[in-house]
């Protein structure tokens, strides 16, 4: 699990995808790896979800892929079955995350309160998600967790921007941000793959700088 969250570490950017159309798989993954973010977690959301994880993890190999929005035991089977590297929930379900822990699969799941970080740490996790990070109240609310849990790291998901991107990384409790506005639904629609890949490339100039 370690080394999975250490490569999501450095990434920096996990792109949150709702794909809907299973023909965007590849040229979506491929679009993502032009713009230098080998990286996709492809949520639950939709039916295309499970063969989305397959067809990009087969044809892209180095591509970090991770299944999203995973609400139960089922669920994270089917992911991993279909070769997703780690999962994520919005919230924290102790059935489901026992159950990713038993069979050894990386699992982030989704806190924005105190006792949804004390259930974490009292299941071994260190690494959570922040959901919905900007309607919780933000990297305000990341630093008042902060203080009583200083060995929690955080990836916020949920109303980041490109606009606030580097505010939240900027802080060192702040692991890696989820984000979707370099694959927002329109963009799949219009299959505009070439300004996801400049949005992608921006988006990397943001961390970097």
């Amino acid at each position: 699990m370690e080394n999975i969250l250490d490569e999501i570490a450095k990434k920096r950017i996990v792109p949150v995808v709702v794909l809907r159309n299973i023909a965007d798989a590849k040229p979506l993954a491929q679009a993502l790896c032009d713009g230098g973010l080998p990286c996709a977690e492809i949520t639950f959301r939709t039916e295309t979800a499970v063969d989305a994880i397959k067809i990009m993890s087969e044809e892209f190999p180095d591509m970090l892929v991770g299944a999203g929005t995973v609400l139960t035991p089922a669920q994270a089977d089917q992911a991993m079955k279909a070769g997703a590297r780690f999962i994520v929930s919005p919230g924290l379900n102790p059935t489901m995350v026992k159950h990713c822990i038993k069979k050894k699969y990386p699992v982030i799941p989704g806190v924005n309160n105190p006792s949804d970080i004390e259930a974490a740490l009292s299941l071994g996790l260190t690494f959570v998600k922040f959901f919905p990070a900007e309607a919780s109240g933000g990297l305000e609310m990341i630093k008042a967790l902060s203080a009583p849990y200083p060995q929690m790291r955080f990836m916020p998901t949920g109303g980041i921007t490109p606009e606030n991107l580097h505010t939240y990384l900027a802080n060192d409790k702040v692991t890696a941000c989820g984000g979707t506005w370099m694959v927002r639904d329109e963009l799949l629609k219009l299959q505009n793959f070439e300004e996801v890949k400049r949005l992608t490339e921006e988006a990397l100039r943001t961390v970097r700088s």
